[in-house]
């Protein structure tokens, strides 16, 4: 059973990562796809995700544009209503690190995570809240962290931005409830992408899996999972809430 027949869904950041087994999921369970990427060197990436999603059956179109800016989300909006109608499941997942201790970091470097993690979960929930209230109905997604929740050592720009965004989702889970628009974050824990390379071999890898119950790395596909669900109509009394996909690691 296809659980998003029929449904319209945009993935922000989904040229690769978390974002793309995101997208790959919710096609595999009938929705159509809109996903951002912002970089050119992304760009033969995007394109072939698109061509992915389409052999999947569904409709799918990859979008150049920087969730970190307003004006850009404006138009990225505006353009996945024209072009399918409407927007259905909204998942905020673009978002960067760039870890440094603070007595190092920079304020260009605060900025930068910042707005791509932070400004863009506001720029793009914004605009998808529109159509969502004029079909009385809707499921946004933001992707925050762990380390949202837990904070960590050189991480202080990273940990910000993604604990705004718990309280962001709150917000407007409150906001938008009697709208029948649902709000939930995902936290994940140390899941294998290009952001965590370096923390998957030697003795690094050995010291963050001692801190975690099940013993391993995260994967994509396990964040996608979770994800399918809150887009579905299985979670329909479920908002507001922040899911933690840890392998135990927020015990």
């Amino acid at each position: 059973m296809k659980l998003l027949d029929n449904k319209v869904a945009i993935v922000t950041g989904a040229a690769r990562g978390i974002g793309e087994a995101i997208a790959v999921k919710l096609a595999e369970h009938g929705a159509s796809i809109a996903f951002t990427y912002v970089s050119d060197s992304s760009a033969d990436k995007a394109a072939a995700l698109q061509q992915k999603l389409e052999s999947l059956g569904v409709k799918a179109k990859a979008y150049k544009s920087n969730a970190g800016d307003f004006a850009a989300s404006e138009q990225f909006v505006n353009d996945v209503v024209k072009e399918f109608g409407t927007i259905d499941v909204c998942v905020n997942n673009a978002g960067i690190s760039k870890d440094n201790l603070l007595l190092r970091m920079t304020p260009e470097q605060w900025d930068d995570v910042m707005n791509i993690n932070l400004k863009s979960v506001f720029n793009i929930t914004k605009q998808v809240i529109r159509p969502m209230m004029k079909a009385k109905k809707g499921s946004i997604i933001n992707m925050s962290s762990i380390i949202g929740i837990r904070g960590n050592a050189g991480q202080a720009s990273y940990a910000a931005s993604k604990a705004g965004i718990i309280g962001f989702t709150k917000s407007i889970a409150h906001e938008l409830g009697s709208r029948n628009i649902r709000c939930n974050a995902i936290a994940p824990g140390f899941i294998e992408t290009d952001m965590t390379h370096y923390l998957q071999d030697g003795d690094a890898s050995k010291a963050f899996l001692e801190k975690i119950p099940l013993g391993r790395f995260g994967s994509g596909e396990e964040i996608a999972n979770t994800t399918l669900f809150l887009a579905s109509d299985m979670s329909t009394y479920i908002t507001g809430q922040v899911l933690s996909v840890c392998g135990g690691l927020n015990i």
